[in-house]
């Protein structure tokens, strides 16, 4: 499972940083950018998900040992 989590993570951060090559900075909310700042937010709200799932894994294993 861990393994899962963490090929998520790192799945998620490459869409992020390939959608970034994507966004045009001088109109972000025209055409293709649009596209790539949902991509973007999509990307980064799995990542943090998962963030928050790994860390509450870790806060249940160290609740059991004490």
């Amino acid at each position: 499972m861990k393994i899962v989590r963490i090929s998520i993570m790192l799945l998620a951060l490459a869409l992020v940083v390939y959608n970034a090559t994507k966004l045009d900075f001088d109109q972000p909310l025209e055409g293709d950018s649009k596209i790539a700042v949902i991509g973007i937010l999509a990307a980064s709200c799995a990542f943090l998900m998962v963030w928050i799932l790994n860390a509450s894994l870790k806060i249940k294993r160290k609740s059991r040992r004490g």
